[in-house]
């Protein structure tokens, strides 16, 4: 009964061009949330498509953190200048030329 789900989707997706569509002035829309930096950062640092910095690093409350890379613990005390923080994410080889971490910034894998 393939046809019959196919049918079921393409009235679903014609319901507006009917006339058909939800009643969103019944609630007032709320306001997005303010989102920190912090929060920000750890987000993507632990988003497994993004930063995806628990596959080599152990950090805080991360789930299943990988070893291959120093723990991100204390990184004010151990990066006081967040520019020099960048400059490692951005490309790691550039202090160490055979870092195995990838060029974040320079690859466009993230942008900082």
């Amino acid at each position: 009964m393939k046809s019959s789900g196919i049918i079921a989707a393409a009235a679903i997706l014609m319901l507006p061009s009917l006339g058909v569509a939800a009643d969103q002035s019944a609630a007032p829309q709320a306001a997005p949330a303010v989102v920190s930096p912090v929060a920000q950062g750890k987000a993507v640092a632990t988003d497994r498509n993004k930063g995806n910095c628990l596959a080599c690093h152990m950090m805080g409350d991360g789930e299943f953190p990988g070893n291959f890379g120093p723990p991100l613990s204390q990184m004010k005390e151990r990066y006081p200048d967040r520019a020099v923080l960048r400059k490692q994410i951005w490309d790691a080889t550039v202090k160490n030329p055979t870092s195995i971490m990838p060029p974040f910034g320079k690859h466009g894998i993230i942008n900082l």
